[in-house]
């Protein structure tokens, strides 16, 4: 791994300020079978790979990484589309989506199978594990990453995966991104190691639907932890790629948390830290 300061590379395009330098992470350059990514490291304690959603690692991906950071976990954050700390604009957000959807590295449409790009976060979670210590790595996914938590558990490392408002396949909403003799090995390890998926949802997401969440349940049974939160619960004002490109409540701990004690959106952030700690610190 080699390791630079992430605030050199700062935007200082934004006048109003609202992209994240990202200055409080370190960015090292992961190599996984010669396949380099560059990755945002903070934190003491055991591992969590938090991934980004669309269009990338946006401001309100970095403030979930920062409150698992302070939770005392070492987060790590691939870079795996878009531009790093950018604020997402509907624009760009929409340019970056059709861009990812054709790349070899997802399967963003049903009969695609598992993403490769999770062997390469596989192996980033063993050598987060390697470096971190603790009884094994936390895994949350968001969005277009949403499913990669749960293929992570392939990677013997991976024991807390969350698995958040999955959005692939996006033309099957009762599809599942995952080939089935993987779904056959996820399932065969978490029932052998009594592993939990925690996953949400809002209720009308027209992205992650209940079927898909019923997809999820027959294939892993009791172990899928579904959770839906209403509508009513979601920010009602999202930065623009979620107001105009989503256009429903979707991002449950993200772009569409409200930022209140007590409210359901931040119990759900309680509860994926809470889940965390059991899991990575008992």
């Amino acid at each position: 791994m080699e390791t630079d300061d992430a605030s050199t590379n700062a935007s200082n395009t934004d006048t109003r300020h609202l992209d994240d330098p990202l200055a409080d992470f370190s960015r090292r350059y992961v190599d996984v079978d010669g396949v380099v990514k560059a990755v945002y490291v903070a934190g003491t304690g055991p591992a969590v790979v938090l991934m980004p959603e669309m269009p990338g690692i946006s401001p309100d991906v970095l403030r979930l990484a920062r409150w698992v950071r302070d939770a005392g976990f070492t987060v790590h954050v691939p870079s795996l589309f878009g531009r790093d700390g950018a604020h997402p604009t509907a624009e760009d957000g929409e340019r970056i989506v059709r861009r990812t959807c054709v790349s070899a590295e997802f399967r963003a449409f049903a009969g695609g199978g598992t993403s490769p790009v999770t062997a390469w976060l596989r192996g980033l979670a063993r050598q987060a594990h390697a470096e971190c210590g603790g009884p094994g790595v936390g895994a949350i996914g968001l969005c277009f990453t949403g499913n990669f938590a749960l293929t992570m558990a392939l990677e013997p490392a991976v024991i807390a995966p969350v698995v958040n408002h999955p959005s692939l396949p996006l033309d099957d909403p009762a599809g599942l991104e995952i080939g089935e003799e993987d779904a056959r090995a996820v399932k065969e390890r978490i029932a052998r190691d009594g592993l939990k998926v925690l996953a949400y949802r809002f209720e009308g997401d027209r992205w992650c639907t209940g079927q898909r969440f019923a997809a999820y349940r027959a294939l892993l049974g009791d172990a899928f932890d579904g959770r839906v939160l209403p509508d009513a619960a979601a920010n009602t004002d999202p930065t623009p790629f979620f107001r105009d490109v989503v256009g429903s409540p979707h991002s449950v701990v993200t772009a569409h948390l409200v930022d209140e004690e007590g409210h359901p959106t931040l119990q759900a952030r309680d509860e994926i830290l809470a889940y965390l700690a059991e899991r990575l610190k008992p």
